[in-house]
């Protein structure tokens, strides 16, 4: 949560003092502090006008004014000319969503009543020391978001779900997780759709490495928010150049546990409100975030790779979603990745092992053709021909994620873009290969099984 910060403090000494601790806060955007109550009153004044301007043309009413506002005004108590009781209790009157804390070296049970009967949300005494004066700002900028809420000052929260919900987890760690939601959300965001990215593999994600992004916010910031509104929704989400927004895992693994299955909820609720889609990179370890989001979606998409660990991994992982009642395994749709035609395991055989259905489209190996790509962060620029693209691409037709026709022409490429075929090539293509012959395979293609 992004907490706007704008302190009033006359004398230069404490108000450096205030900046130098403000600046050190979690998630604070301090202001330049203002110097009298004169300040005070035209920088509040300012911000509703420009919020009111923003929002003259919108329908309903009009507290949508709040928004620009400090969530946090912080008072000293010998700002001037206005005594501090006193602008405190003409901001509280005038700007009711806005938190004001009163710093003050007398921090008695007199003042401290005094003060909350002008207004004030809390007090700070001098000499300013960290942990307090962090507290207070952090209270005083809840009391300040839930006033927002009620309002409904551009803070508009999450009405139910609206949005798909799609869930990508693999059976074990390198299966191609993140591959395939990287490219499902890309395909739908192709399509047209407004597209969420969300990487909830909490301790080891690499959306952000795939995509080559560098952000401060993750999913962390918004794990302790109960009522997550547009603009701090806004503020978390990463928006890349190709459309899609992201919200990111942490960069230190062990704040993951701050994302409990509560907090994914919220999160993943706020983002349906907004995005059509919502693809979730659940990653391969099942904390009580990611079950939560399995729990939840719309599709449950389980990857694994055509080997007799994985697949035994795959059948381990769809027995614990049934016996925690997250997830019944026909609920659960598999994706067959690195599928080659010398492969004994096949889709079919998958499908029998582990309970779920099988995607139609399976996703052949493509080592050498995804590697350039990966090592250099730059998924979204995987070539159109690729097999694997076009594979995933389909996939997310076959899933109702893109039209059919679209799936088509996104996911096979268009006849410009194929190799032309000259020369012995074309003629052994011509002729077809002679019943029994290698490589002789059926309208159903190689990976059918016979």
């Amino acid at each position: 949560m992004t907490i706007r910060i704008l302190p009033a403090v006359g004398d230069p000494d404490a108000a450096r003092a205030v900046s130098s601790l403000l600046s050190q806060l979690p998630g604070a955007e301090p202001a330049p502090p203002v110097a009298d109550s004169t300040a005070l009153a035209d920088a509040l004044d300012r911000a509703a006008s420009r919020a009111a301007a923003g929002s003259a043309d919108l329908p309903g009413p009009p507290p949508a004014a709040v928004d620009e506002l400090p969530e946090v005004v912080l008072v000293h108590e010998r700002i001037g000319p206005v005594p501090a009781l006193e602008l405190i209790r003409d901001i509280a009157l005038r700007f009711p969503a806005v938190g004001v804390v009163l710093i003050t070296t007398d921090a008695g049970p007199a003042l401290f009543a005094a003060a909350m009967d002008a207004g004030a949300r809390g007090i700070v005494g001098l000499p300013l020391g960290y942990d307090e004066l962090a507290a207070r700002v952090q209270a005083a900028a809840q009391w300040a978001s839930g006033v927002r809420v009620h309002l409904g000052g551009g803070h508009e929260t999450a009405s139910g779900p609206a949005g798909t919900l799609v869930t990508v987890t693999g059976a074990k760690g390198g299966v191609g997780t993140t591959v395939t939601a990287v490219q499902l959300a890309l395909a739908a965001r192709a399509a047209g759709r407004s597209v969420a990215l969300v990487d909830m593999d909490l301790q080891s994600g690499d959306v952000a490495s795939y995509l080559d992004v560098q952000f401060r916010r993750s999913i962390v910031d918004l794990a302790g928010i109960q009522d997550i509104s547009v603009r701090v929704l806004q503020d978390a989400v990463h928006a890349h150049h190709t459309g899609l927004g992201l919200l990111l895992a942490p960069e230190e693994g062990e704040r993951g546990e701050e994302v409990d299955d509560r907090a994914a909820r919220t999160v993943l609720a706020a983002l349906r409100s907004r995005y059509e889609l919502v693809v979730v990179d659940c990653g391969s370890q099942m904390q009580s975030a990611g079950a939560a989001a399995v729990e939840l979606s719309d599709v449950a998409l389980l990857v694994t790779t055509p080997d007799v660990v994985c697949v035994r991994a795959a059948k381990r992982l769809v027995r614990l979603w049934d016996r925690l009642q997250i997830r019944k395994a026909e609920d659960t749709t598999t994706v067959v990745n690195r599928l080659t035609r010398n492969t004994e395991i096949q889709p079919p055989l998958v499908g029998k092992a582990t309970g779920t259905q099988v995607a139609r489209t399976p996703v052949p190996a493509g080592f050498k053709e995804l590697q350039p790509y990966v090592d250099a962060g730059r998924m979204q620029d995987l070539d159109a021909r690729s097999a694997v693209r076009q594979a995933l691409w389909a996939l997310a037709g076959e899933l109702g994620l893109i039209d059919a026709p679209a799936a088509a022409r996104q996911g096979r490429g268009s006849h410009r873009a194929r190799t032309p075929l000259t020369g012995r090539r074309r003629r052994a293509l011509t002729a077809g290969p002679a019943a029994g012959e290698p490589g002789a395979f059926g309208p159903a293609g190689p990976y059918e099984e016979g």
